[in-house]
């Protein structure tokens, strides 16, 4: 039965007539987007870059391509010409630089990847960029197109020499409709700025990551990023209306429809969404987004096994219908790492097997409240969900968001992460964790003393959008581990005719393991627009396909 929570007390199985006063909303203007006081800028540990690897060391049997130049004092006083202030370039090429200046650049967050990047650039500018991505073609120099850096599958930083092509300083919001929700914005604006502004207009992005207050939104575009609002608004493919792209000879392709209907020949844009920067780079981006809820609510339920977890969804669905705007899985094992790691109270006073977040959104408090209420009643009542808490302002709301968000970077608390980003038939999500889970206790690798390099394996994710995030916390990367996990989790993911990746991409780790997912016939086809867009193939060179 249900149990009385530390925040509210409105999941007890009780004979009142109503819940409504324990069923707080939300005020969507004091808490324009989750976290915002809380969300930092991923920050590396000290020292951890000269720790790492790098990629090259990593994947062997990469080799740098003898097609691209080595760079040159005449190449880099080009660049410095057209880009003017000092601060748009960072040069190694002719002059020493610190290696904490330039390290942020080649080393990806998790700290799994590492460049030899000698050259940054930030172009202030779409002609700007034209010009470098023109110089780069003519002069055979390898460009690696970056935003914010935070992803997962080592797509955003270099391998070995390559440029990195940083979009910082192109940040700028250029044209918002208040009547369509129509967002033009230059692809260096960090996604919570961009949500900030829309939230001041009544708005929302329709697009929502943990890694909010860093990412990019041409980033996000590049990778066609998921998160947490697709259940409700769909993804970037159907959201975006334009891009303005910079392709690798120079040429601006200047596509920034404003419109939602234009089906006047091939839709172009969406060969770039989702191409990780390989046959062009994003430079703004025109997106419709949606009016902000007036009324949002968030529940963090306890869960007995994963069958009433498939129920609590079905029920939700069924029962919460237009206003379900969230359905967060969570297991047990990454609610104690956060814990563990945060030393913070639980929300609940029982521990669970499972954890689900779920939130609401719509324009009527009273309709929403009123049909929460009775969602939690019934789901009680029957005994599918055991305990659970219910947001009762925004203090409480961040935190219960927390518990699903902060997921991510505490699990390298020790050292790294694996981690798989997949979509498995709902029914069949969580039995790949478990499988992996015994797999490498089988094998001797996880333990709790520092002999064993694993920490634990998790996992979270979309269960509204049957996105799992597998993530095996390690205090170090080991080859062993490599060679348990791969290629077993994609050849698990292809029996169940699943994706090895459903919302980060492919970059350097997944590259070549696309097959499990793609046909022969797709990616000759996939090889065939890369050699026509980028016959020199300076565009991210040694990832993707």
């Amino acid at each position: 039965m249900a149990s009385r929570s530390r925040l509210a007390p409105v999941l007890r199985r009780i004979a009142t007539p109503s819940l409504r006063k324990s069923v707080a909303t939300v005020n969507p203007t004091t808490c324009a987007t989750r976290c915002i006081s809380s969300t930092a800028t991923r920050r590396f540990r000290e020292s951890s870059a000269r720790s790492v690897k790098f990629t090259a060391d990593s994947y062997p049997e990469i080799k740098r391509d003898d097609r691209f130049a080595q760079l040159t004092k005449e190449h880099v006083d080009y660049f410095k010409s057209i880009l003017g202030k000092e601060s748009a370039v960072i040069d190694g090429v002719t002059a020493n630089v610190a290696e904490d200046e330039i390290e942020p650049f080649n080393l990806d967050w998790m700290r799994k990847f590492k460049g030899h990047c000698k050259l940054v650039l930030k172009p202030g500018s779409t002609e700007e960029v034209s010009k470098i991505l023109k110089y780069c073609n003519e002069n055979k120099l390898a460009v690696v197109p970056q935003g914010g850096n935070t992803g997962l599958v080592g797509g955003s930083v270099p391998i070995f020499d390559e440029i990195v092509v940083n979009m910082s300083r192109m940040n700028q919001i250029r044209f918002f409709d208040e009547v369509s929700g129509v967002l033009v914005a230059d692809a260096g604006v960090i996604l919570e700025a961009a949500d900030q502004f829309l939230a001041e207009k009544g708005y929302i992005f329709p697009l929502d990551l943990g890694a909010k207050g860093s990412c990019q939104i041409g980033g996000n575009v590049s990778t066609n990023a998921g998160g947490l609002r697709l259940l409700r608004y769909g993804s970037l493919h159907g959201t975006v209306l334009g891009l303005e792209v910079v392709l690798p000879d120079g040429t601006i392709v200047n596509d920034l429809s404003r419109l939602r209907k234009n089906n006047t020949g091939y839709d172009l844009k969406q060969l770039f969404i989702g191409a990780e920067g390989t046959i062009g780079m994003v430079t703004a981006v025109s997106i419709h987004c949606p009016q902000r809820s007036k009324a949002v609510n968030v529940a963090f339920l306890g869960v007995e096994s994963y069958e009433k977890l498939l129920q609590a969804f079905i029920e939700a669905k069924k029962q919460l219908g237009e206003i379900l705007s969230a359905f967060e899985l969570m297991d047990s094992q990454s609610q104690d790492i956060y814990h563990k790691v945060k030393e913070n109270k639980r929300p609940l006073e029982g521990e669970y097997p499972f954890y689900c977040l779920i939130e609401t959104s719509g324009s009527n408090s009273e309709h929403d409240s009123e049909k929460l209420e009775k969602f939690l009643e019934d789901i009680m009542s029957k005994e599918i969900v055991t305990d659970g808490v219910v947001a009762q302002d925004e203090t409480q709301f961040k935190s219960l968001w927390s518990q699903r968000e902060g997921i991510t970077e505490t699990l390298g608390h020790w050292g790294g992460v694996y981690k798989y980003d997949l979509s498995i038939p709902i029914e069949d999500m969580y039995k790949l964790v478990e499988d992996v889970r015994k797999r490498l206790a089988d094998a001797g690798l996880s333990g709790e003393t520092d002999e064993f390099p694993v920490v634990d394996v998790v996992g979270y994710g979309h269960m509204g959008d049957s996105n799992l995030h597998l993530n095996i916390a390690v205090r170090r990367y080991d080859k062993k581990v490599e060679e348990a996990l791969e290629p077993y989790v994609f050849e698990w993911i292809k029996a169940k005719n699943g994706s090895i990746s459903a919302e980060h991409g492919l970059g350097v780790a997944k590259k070549k393991y696309i097959g499990y997912s793609r046909d022969e016939t797709t990616i000759g086809i996939m090889k065939q627009i890369k050699n026509l867009f980028d016959p020199n193939g300076i565009m991210n060179p040694y990832k993707y396909i």
